[in-house]
């Protein structure tokens, strides 16, 4: 789903400074999926961003307080971050979990900023319908912040520019015309190759994440399915192809969710007997 643009908040200055710590960069491990990860930014600087945008958001429209949806959007939330906590100690323990809803009901939209603090618009809950199906989209929302995709999102932009910056330096004595179209191909070729798959790839393990977090939060990892179908009947089929998308097509989600589906019912078992 759709979330404010961090890397824009994110100064030149800094990306530059952080570009120039390439050489000194780790990779780390995602939390639950062992994927290897590429980061430049450091988790105080991704909530610090984090933080700005969930202030800005909130001044975009008017927070519900009171009434049924209010406290259900509450519960979700406070329940998704405890089994984070639980699943995903690093860096969930670090995170300031917060969560409201936001009155707009053209938007079909929830997020989750780096740190913890949550949104869902009003404009979901017709599609959600219910509780446990709103838990999976909050899931999915948590899990981009718990796998730190932001930081690495923002890390690989911070590349690709500095990529473009010494290929343009490399063509100084090309003619401009010429140079730019060059530059325009690497832009597009960078975007098909690396950014877009790397978007798509976040997306799948988001779902992944998502879906154990809805599970150990006690509610039923089944509704995933019932959800997403209905996510891609209210996009009117106006989704790009999945090549130029940042997020999987319908049927390549749903085929995932499926295959995760025995482990989550594992993780939905287990919340059952504890009484969650």
């Amino acid at each position: 789903m759709r979330r404010p643009v961090l890397h824009r908040l994110l100064p030149s200055a800094a990306r530059a400074a952080l570009c120039a710590a390439l050489l000194g960069a780790a990779c780390y491990s995602v939390p639950g999926t062992g994927r290897s990860q590429f980061r430049l930014v450091p988790l105080s600087t991704e909530m610090s961003l984090g933080a700005e945008a969930y202030t800005e958001s909130l001044g975009e429209a008017k927070t519900i307080t009171a009434g049924p949806d209010a406290a259900m959007v509450k519960r979700v939330g406070e329940r998704i971050a405890a089994a984070a906590r639980r699943l995903y100690p690093e860096p969930s323990d670090e995170f300031d979990w917060q969560i409201v809803l936001l009155e707009d009901p053209k938007t079909v939209n929830a997020w989750c900023m780096p740190g913890g603090k949550m949104a869902v618009y009003s404009g979901l809950l017709p599609i959600t319908q219910d509780e446990n199906s709103l838990a999976v989209v909050v899931g999915h929302e948590v899990g981009h912040a718990v796998a730190r995709h932001g930081g690495e999102r923002m890390s690989q932009e911070m590349v690709f520019e500095l990529g473009l910056t010494a290929a343009s330096a490399s063509m100084s004595k090309m003619a401009p015309a010429q140079k730019d179209q060059l530059l325009q191909a690497l832009t597009g070729a960078g975007q098909l190759g690396v950014l877009l798959p790397f978007s798509r790839k976040h997306e799948n393990e988001a779902d992944e994440l998502g879906l154990f977090l809805a599970a150990d939060a006690g509610y039923d990892p089944q509704a995933a399915i019932g959800l997403w179908t209905r996510m891609g009947a209210a996009s009117k089929g106006k989704a790009p192809p999945e090549l130029l998308s940042t997020h999987p097509a319908d049927a390549t989600r749903l085929a995932h969710l499926e295959e995760l589906m025995p482990h989550a019912q594992e993780y939905y078992q287990r919340a059952k007997k504890a009484g969650r």
